[in-house]
């Protein structure tokens, strides 16, 4: 009996120094000197998981990980997805951000004024992306904004989200618009934008510059805005790459605001917040005219003839320079 009671206590000894060396192992600070990402394909058990853990020599063993997983770990479902597995993270650190879901975070910027096929052609260049999109969306529904995703989102997915928040942009401008805007429905105010944000980049202005373009639409006057010309050139939105001509200003197309009056028939790019904000509280002046400054900016006037002067100082800037 005390040989058996001696080798009982053995075996006993035994199977609590592996139970222990398991776990000690399980939760030992890993010795990688850097970071490592690997994909986890949506479909995959355990064991493949943790064949691309080892593949990525994150782990010295597949079988040894799945068995201290549910021996050690919490039962809980393995999520696929693009991890990155920092510098001294243990087994057991791994499998809780395998079990949390703590991906990677992709960031994808539209910036302002695009339209929207060069909004699209950066959506379709953003890796880790899946999908392509057959019909490319309507001209100033996406909002320009940075956006996060993850490996494996689809690009039709984050195209809606983009529409969704361009709506709920559009609408917070409408119901914050000043009184008595010569403006009739939200399309308009976004009309309107997409034009200021061509108009200028400096945030300061845009209130200003909308300010002209509604006075000129309060006063039956052609809105004249450049912008909308080089649109009506190209049918696209692409760029023009050189400067407007005499016979571009006369081109007879919806988006000539030389030739037509009051707005083109549909936004000319997708504005941002700031533009939609500013163009629904504009600035309270009666000025009518602008043009460019020569240092990024412009210079406003009331009056034809004061106009006519900042044209000839501008021209003026223009040859010195030359």
């Amino acid at each position: 009996m005390k040989r058996i009671a001696v080798v009982l206590c053995g075996l006993v000894l035994m199977i609590g120094a592996g139970w222990y060396g398991l776990r000690w192992e399980f939760y030992e600070p890993g010795e990688r000197p850097q970071a490592v990402t690997v994909v986890i394909k949506r479909g995959q058990g355990q064991l493949a998981i943790a064949s691309d853990l080892a593949q990525a020599e994150l782990i010295l063993s597949v079988q040894r990980f799945v068995f201290e997983a549910r021996l050690f770990g919490e039962k809980r479902p393995w999520r696929a997805g693009e991890y990155q597995f920092d510098p001294g993270l243990s087994a057991a650190d791994m499998l809780r951000q395998l079990q949390d879901g703590r991906t990677v975070v992709r960031h994808l910027t539209i910036p302002e004024g695009l339209t929207v096929a060069q909004t699209m052609t950066l959506i379709a260049a953003a890796p880790a992306l899946d999908g392509a999109v057959a019909d490319p969306p309507a001209e100033g529904s996406l909002l320009p904004e940075t956006y996060n995703y993850s490996y494996g989102d689809s690009r039709a997915d984050l195209i809606r989200r983009m529409q969704k928040a361009m709506t709920a942009a559009l609408d917070e401008a409408w119901d914050k618009r000043a009184a008595n805007l010569p403006l009739n429905s939200p399309h308009d105010l976004l009309v309107l934008a997409s034009i200021v944000e061509k108009e200028t980049a400096i945030e300061a202005e845009r209130p200003r510059v909308a300010a002209v373009y509604l006075n000129r639409l309060r006063q039956g006057m052609r809105l004249q805005a450049d912008p909308t010309v080089a649109y009506g050139v190209t049918g696209d939105g692409t760029m023009l790459g050189r400067a407007l001509t005499k016979a571009d200003l006369q081109h007879p197309t919806p988006y000539n605001t030389y030739t037509q009056l009051g707005l083109p028939p549909g936004p000319i790019d997708d504005p941002g917040k700031a533009s939609l904000l500013a163009t629904a509280s504009p600035a309270e002046t009666d000025e009518l005219y602008f043009v460019a400054n020569g240092q990024g900016g412009h210079v406003f006037a009331r009056t034809l003839a004061d106009h006519n002067k900042n044209v000839e100082m501008w021209r003026q800037m223009q040859k010195d320079r030359q």
